[in-house]
Order: structure tokens, then C-alpha cells, then sequence
């Protein structure tokens, strides 16, 4: 089942963003599994969402890629605010 992850980073910053995605992405796309990337600067910090093809692609990616390369030089200091959950609706212009 299509799987969403919400990430914010207090005090987290756009070059921040920046270092970490230039490590752990693909410098063609996004990672196996990954159809939807969205991020942006928000009130006190750095707001991040992401749909997956399912819960399972997410948590190989973390356990596969993101973990392993953490901490990246200049990326986020903190560990992100998170929230999962299963889609029931994804509507698209």
C-alpha cells in the first residue's frame, strides 16, 4: 500500500536540505521506491514530504541509504519531527 512520510526539521534550513538530498538521492531522480518528493522552508525550519510505494521501500531506504550515510557534512544537526501513514487518497491535477 502507498505509504507517506512528513519530516520537519526545527531550525533545519534549504542548504541543509540541499547537503543532505546530494548524498543520499540519486543524482538522476529519487530512490528506488519514491514517487513523490515536496520540500520547503516553513515557520522554524524545514518541512519534508514523501510517497512511497509502500511502508516497506521507506524503511529499506532508511536502513539501506539514509542511516549509513548519516551524519552528512553540512546537512540537517537534528533528527527530524516524523509522521507516517498509509494513503487512502491520492488526487493529482
Amino acid at each position: 500500500m502507498t505509504y507517506m512520510r512528513l519530516h520537519f526539521w526545527s531550525g533545519g534550513t534549504e542548504e541543509q536540505y540541499l547537503a543532505t538530498t546530494a548524498v543520499v538521492h540519486p543524482a538522476d531522480g529519487l530512490p528506488a521506491g519514491e514517487h513523490y518528493h515536496v520540500a520547503g522552508p516553513t515557520e522554524g525550519g524545514f518541512l519534508l514530504t514523501t510517497v512511497w510505494d509502500s511502508k516497506q521501500s521507506w524503511e529499506r531506504f532508511v536502513s539501506d541509504v539514509l542511516l549509513p550515510n548519516l551524519p552528512v557534512e553540512g546537512g540537517f544537526a537534528v533528527k527530524p519531527e516524523e509522521r507516517g501513514a498509509e494513503v487512502i487518497l491520492q488526487q493529482m491535477a
